[in-house]
Parts: C-alpha cells; structure tokens; sequence
C-alpha cells in the first residue's frame, strides 16, 4: 500500500511559496524586536514533563502534550510552550549578567488539540520577554514592542487592539469583595477565561452555581462589567471593606492605573482597552496580562497574548525575578494579516536576474558572470543548459525576473551584453567585463 502523501493531522507542508511567507513574517518579528534591543535565544525542542508540570496548568499537561518515555527511562515532552524554557535558561544565568534581559525566539512548538482556524498542533510561536526591569517598565515596553511589531505589518488601531488586564486585581477581587475559597477561585479564573465564547446566558448561570451566593454573584457581574480605569477605581472604592483601603488600593491597583497613564502619555490610547475578562488560563501569570484582539468582524479572536509572572525562577530554586513576555502564534497573525488584506504576494520567487545561455559555447561565460554577480549581492538564476530564445523567454514569463540575460556566441566574441529591464523593458548595453556596472544596473532599478 503506498504511503499518503499528506502531512500528520494539525501540521502541514511549507512549499517555497508558504516559505516566502513564513520568512516574510520571522523576518519582521526579528527586525523589530532588535529595534528594542532584544537579542534571539533558542532551546531545546524536548523538554522533562516536570518543566510543565511546575507550571503550565492542568489542560495543557492533561490534554495538550505530545510527551513519551524515552530510552533512559525519562519522561519527556515535546515543547507546548516556550516560557517554562527561557525561565529555565534565565536561572542558569541571571546572577552574573546585567539586566534588564530582553530575549526573544520563535521555536516550532507542537500541542495535541484539535485542528480549526487560528489553531493547529505544530506551529511557529515569536516569544519575547524582558526579566529584571523596575515595576512596570517592563510592562509599558513590552506592550509597546507588541504594537510595534503589528504595525510592521502595515496594522493599525483600526485593526487591532491590546485588552489589557491585572491577575493582581483578579485577586484582589476574588479575595476581597466576593470572599472565594481557593477552590471557588481557580473555578471563576477558568469561567471568566471563557467569558467571550459563551452566552450572557450560561455565563451568569455558570456564576451562580460557583459562588453559590446571589451577593457574591452580583459583585462578580458587576466587576466583568467594567470597562474603564475610573469604572475600577470607582468599583474599588464601593466594595472595599477593609482597614488598609489606601495600601491595598496602592498593590492591586495603582501599578494597573499606571501602566494605563504611561501608555496614554506615549500615544498608545487608540489601542489600548481595559477588559476585566482577561484572566489568561496559565498559572504562572501574578500581574499585568494582555491579549492583542483582531477588530475585524469575521475574525474576531485573540492573535496574541501574554503577561507578567514573579515566580517562575522559583521552581528552580532561585530567588523571583520580576519578568512579563507575550506569545504571539505565527498561525492567527497570518490570519489576521489576510483578513486585512495585509500581506504581499508572495507567488513569485524574487530573482533579480535569469540568464540563459543559447549554445554550449557560452555556458562557461553564463556561469562566470552569474558567479561574479552573485558575489555582488545580486539574486541570480542560471536556466540550465543551453535553449533557444522561445524556452528562455517562456521560463522568465514564468519565474518573472527583474532582468533577463541572453548570451551566446555572438555575445561572447563581442564580450558585449544586452540586459533588459523586463519591468521598464529599458535595455542596457553593458560589457561583459564590467560587473560592476551590471551591479549597479539591476540593483538601481528598484
């Protein structure tokens, strides 16, 4: 029985044309986050289990992880996620470096879920994290790097937005004002999590039944319903209860207000939205968490997320060290882009310069000259043995260089050449000796 051509279910195959987009996308990723000075890191493509197990909640462990024994007996998993590893690699090496550490990477990673739009199971992740700035800088960078990066791309706040949220809040709320047992709490964070992808309806029922009091649901409902930083703070103040409303308004609060008033100073109030449903479902998230929203209204969904965690170096022994990062899948963005009619064509390969040789007589020529050019930076295509005019000009119709050059005989004995701009059809007499004026020819023409 032959085998099937096609790839395992959730991953696929990249031709050079999906490469050309994929490159195009890593490329702008890369560029960017150098603009902020964060440099490129990888990791290991397996992992212990334990890594995740430390961190990564339930869900993903129980439900998402390719993991397997390997032959040494040890139980492994292939990477879901990247942040378990940077905070790994960070604790080997933070003590003896200079921070703040701005790091980023955009591994292969592979979950076991089921295949649909925006989501497979092997996929490409950008990650960037910054460990050890002052409260709140790293925040206020990182959302900014984030905006940065989507407005590469050409996107701006009519396309997308950041909602924006605090896990210290949260907490504060689930603690204080509705008074939840640790049990009831992890329960609502799992809910609010899935707050935009259910009915009013169901939501509020599903609140009911956790809280189990009609009081404590009511203050909830109040607190997902709050829209603005005068909506919270006012929020705070009616249900506040204890002895310390100043020093506890200053921990679970103020920090959010600021990032809010820094990012509005800068410019960034178009995109930034306060939304109390933003919880992220990762348990190692303790502050500011944000998730970046498509507004288009056919792909209305989450391209990117993140947030701010203290304690993940704890795992490993070591003291916390205050870092806030983001993910952003390479699968959503694309989506994203082409519902924005955002990306170039990227059907045709980008070569500068086809040559095609007429008879065996200038083959060497063929391949000096395209040496010569290639060692100038020019993209060059030799067509492969020699053709008549007819072939050479159906593979550039083909292929679409910007130039074409046809050599033969006659051009070889002449040491002249005809290189012709298919774009202008301009022609450009050039001596076959003077490569640099070929250089200098193809690469001013655009």
């Amino acid at each position: 029985m032959a085998l099937s051509k096609t790839p395992y279910r959730g991953t696929r195959d990249f031709f050079p044309e999906q490469m050309r987009l994929r490159n195009y996308i890593f490329s702008k990723m890369a560029e960017v986050s150098e603009l902020f000075a964060y440099e490129p890191y990888d990791g290991p493509l397996l992992e212990e289990i334990e890594l995740y197990r430390a961190k990564s909640g339930e869900e993903l462990i129980n439900e998402q992880v390719y993991n397997f024994v390997d032959r040494g007996e040890r139980e492994v998993a292939i990477r879901p996620e990247m942040t378990p590893t940077v905070a790994r690699m960070v604790a080997q090496i933070h003590r003896e470096v200079s921070k703040p550490l701005r790091w980023y990477a955009i591994p292969n990673l592979m979950r076991y879920e089921k295949p649909q739009k925006g989501r497979l199971r092997e996929f490409w992740q950008y990650n960037a994290d910054i460990f050890g700035a002052p409260e709140n800088l790293g925040d206020l960078e990182i959302i900014q790097l984030a905006i940065a990066i989507m407005k590469s791309f050409g996107a701006t706040n009519e396309h997308f937005e950041i909602l924006i949220n605090s896990r210290r809040f949260v907490d504060y709320v689930f603690a204080g004002p509705i008074n939840l047992s640790p049990e009831m709490t992890k329960k609502l964070y799992k809910l609010i999590d899935k707050k935009n992808k259910m009915p009013a309806e169901k939501f509020s029922a599903e609140v009911q039944q956790i809280t189990s009091d009609p009081k404590k649901a009511e203050i909830f409902e109040k607190y997902v319903s709050l829209s603005s930083m005068k909506d919270i703070e006012t929020f705070f103040k009616e249900t506040y209860s204890g002895a310390n409303q100043e020093e506890d308004f200053a921990k679970s609060l103020k920090p959010l207000m600021t990032l809010f008033s820094q990012l509005e100073s800068l410019g960034f109030k178009d995109f930034i939205k306060f939304d109390p449903s933003i919880v992220r479902g990762l348990d190692y998230y303790t502050d500011v968490v944000f998730e970046i929203f498509d507004k288009h209204p056919e792909n209305r969904r989450a391209i990117a997320g993140g947030g701010a965690y203290a304690n993940l170096l704890a795992i490993f022994g070591e003291t916390p060290l205050p870092g806030i990062g983001f993910g952003m899948g390479e699968v959503p963005l694309t989506d994203f882009l082409t519902t924005h009619k955002l990306i170039p064509s990227f059907a045709k390969q980008d070569v500068q310069l086809l040559i095609g040789y007429l008879d065996a007589s200038a083959e060497k020529t063929a391949l000096t000259v395209a040496n010569a050019l290639r060692s100038g930076g020019v993209k060059v295509e030799v067509l492969l043995g020699e053709a008549k005019p007819k072939k050479i000009f159906s593979h550039s119709d083909k292929k679409e260089p910007h130039f074409l050059l046809m050599l033969g005989s006659d051009e070889v004995s002449t040491n002249e050449v005809q290189l012709k701009d298919l774009k202008t059809k301009a022609v450009h007499k050039i001596n076959l000796s003077d490569v640099d004026k070929m250089i200098a020819t193809i690469k001013g023409s655009r």
